[in-house]
């Protein structure tokens, strides 16, 4: 089974600490507290990497993070892990609205080792079934797409994932799964952010997508978001893997709501003594907002901040025009950017070891030219 992460070197807790399978882990801030693991029987059990679930140890057996249990399943057994026990039990299921008394099914026993050993022999036929059960999926003409199968820790269920972007009538595929597998099917529909999850992967940002790391719940994300950080209405650029809009849209919109609030009106033009200049663009968090004499394409850029173009409107609004727009005003530090792959040539190492073949050519030759 996984490992558990210890934290032990950084001032945690090492028995608060959980498996290391990304985003459900879990940290029992209470594992110190003592007679903790005595105010409850609930104990929050972990399956595969998809989903955890709630059972009574009504065995009163002596259970830690990180034991392998045989659980009731439905029907038969299944292997799990145990992710949790004590008073944080009850409140991680509060967070999910799940009453206390609703952790109906029981924990049977330590995992033995021949339990294991099925589990294993499941875990490993997944991939084949998910393989084979799209096939069967695509013959029997149905519009929706297996994303990953899991057994039951018995190896006589499994429960097959699937996106669809319309209402599928899967009963005859239930039929040939079971017929074929020899198996009990259970069908569960998910979206495609919860999809790439399960399948993970990395983003263009270089690093592990978060919906396969630390998302537990995925929140609408909109246009209006790119819309509010300026970010071009690309649709290549601003959709994940998944094909929807990035989850990571939404982690800075507040901050850009805040500061967009200091900004005036991009239909607001300033007046001076001889132009008229337009909004053209804004750094929103530097508080900067470039203005064109020409309405729409660039033309004579003028880059002040938003308190000296909100002393513009002030004077417009008075009747007055000042002589220039950035008058009075700090000056915008400009910065130029470099291409740190043009501040030296490709093959300037080509060049040395020339240098280098030239110097001993001419050493040979010099030596030669003295015998």
């Amino acid at each position: 089974m996984d490992k558990f992460i210890c934290g032990g070197d950084r001032g945690l807790c090492a028995q608060g600490c959980s498996r290391q399978d990304k985003q459900l882990n879990t940290y029992d801030y209470l594992a110190d507290v003592p007679g903790g693991v005595q105010t409850t029987d609930l104990v929050e059990v972990q399956f595969k990497n998809t989903h955890k679930d709630y059972f009574i140890n009504s065995n009163h057996l002596h259970l830690e993070k990180g034991d392998v249990v045989a659980v009731e399943g439905s029907p038969g057994h299944d292997i799990g892990t145990v992710s949790l026990t004590g008073a944080l039990v009850p409140l991680q299921m509060s967070k999910q609205r799940l009453k206390p008394d609703a952790g109906t099914k029981r924990i049977y026993r330590l995992a033995r080792e021949v339990d294991i050993e099925k589990f294993n022999e499941a875990k490993a036929r997944e991939q084949k079934t998910m393989i084979k059960s799209r096939a069967i999926a695509k013959e029997l003409g149905l519009d929706m797409k297996i994303g990953d199968v899991e057994f039951q820790g018995d190896g006589n269920k499994a429960i097959f994932y699937y996106i669809a972007d319309q209402r599928v009538d899967f009963r005859e595929l239930i039929k040939v799964l079971a017929q074929e597998f020899n198996i009990r099917v259970e069908m569960r529909q998910i979206g495609a952010r919860q999809e790439a999850g399960l399948i993970g992967g990395f983003g263009p940002c270089g690093r592990e997508m978060c919906c396969a790391t630390w998302m537990k719940n995925f929140s609408t994300v909109n246009t209006g978001a790119a819309r509010c950080q300026d970010v071009s209405l690309n649709p290549q650029k601003l959709a994940g893997q998944c094909a929807k809009l990035k989850c990571c849209l939404n982690y800075e919109v507040a901050t850009y709501s805040e500061a967009a609030q200091k900004l005036p009106r991009r239909d607001i033009h300033l007046e001076t003594e001889d132009q008229t200049y337009y909004y053209f663009k804004a750094d929103i968090l530097a508080g900067l907002i470039s203005y064109s004499t020409d309405r729409h394409t660039a033309t004579n850029i003028v880059t002040i901040s938003w308190q000296r173009a909100a002393e513009v409107i002030e004077m417009n609004r008075r009747g007055e025009k000042p002589a220039s727009l950035d008058e009075g005003s700090a000056s915008v530090e400009t910065r130029t950017v470099v291409d740190l792959a043009e501040q030296e040539s490709l093959t300037r190492f080509d060049k040395s070891k020339r240098k280098k073949k030239r110097k001993n050519k001419n050493r040979q030759h010099d030596a030669a030219q003295n015998n």
